[in-house]
């Protein structure tokens, strides 16, 4: 904790203290991504993790199919598909990541207008 951060703690009252602490804390990784599955864009993020994992499995499958041809036709009428399968994986999945940076943005933004909601009252010092 930074000692700007002690000196905000310090100038909130316990009751903006209770409503920081209802907030909470930055969830980890794993609370991030779940995240993106509430609110109102939730359904579009989970339409568009379903349609990820089918492509990424039917893009090992086909690198599978790969790897077992011998002839090299073959290997182009599957090494072909596999790639672009997972690679149109990978930008749905790249796509999906700036909403989760969005609600961290948002988070923080939510605390610093319960600060400024506080009101106006003297201003830490800062060294």
């Amino acid at each position: 904790m930074s000692d700007l951060d002690r000196l905000i703690d310090r100038a909130i009252e316990e009751e903006e203290r209770d409503l920081l602490r209802r907030i909470g804390e930055e969830p980890g990784f794993f609370g991030q991504v779940f995240g993106i599955f509430s609110g109102r864009a939730g359904w579009v993020n989970a339409v568009l993790f379903a349609v990820q994992t089918l492509l990424f499995v039917a893009g090992v499958w086909a690198a599978w199919m790969f790897f077992a041809a011998v002839d090299p036709v073959t290997q182009l009428r599957w090494g072909l598909p596999s790639s672009v399968l997972l690679l149109t994986s990978l930008i749905i999945k790249m796509a999906v990541l700036p909403t989760i940076e969005a609600n961290r943005v948002l988070r923080e933004l939510k605390r610093l207008e319960l600060q400024l909601a506080r009101g106006p009252g003297p201003a830490p010092r800062i060294d």
